[in-house]
């Protein structure tokens, strides 16, 4: 099954086990994706002059993508397969 940018996934193992939520990025080399607001890490950013302001910043990081499952779009049901 291919995933592909805006489908929704469910998380079927880890910490975020049973989150589910829209893939934002999918990297084929690695076999990592990014979905929203589905492990989110915090990450320290300096101030840099002409940008945002500093400080801890939360952001969703990468999870394998053997961990999620494609969920149907009409029921948000697993889907299975």
């Amino acid at each position: 099954m291919k995933i592909a940018r805006n489908d929704i996934v469910e998380v079927i193992s880890g910490d975020s086990k049973g989150q589910q939520g829209r893939v934002l990025k999918v990297d084929k080399a690695k076999n990592r994706i990014t979905v929203e607001k589905v492990r989110l890490v915090k990450r320290h950013r300096k101030q840099v002059q002409g940008q945002a302001t500093g400080g801890i910043v939360e952001m969703e990081a990468p999870i394998d993508i053997s961990n999620v499952r494609m969920v149907s779009k009409g029921t948000r049901d697993s889907a299975k397969g």
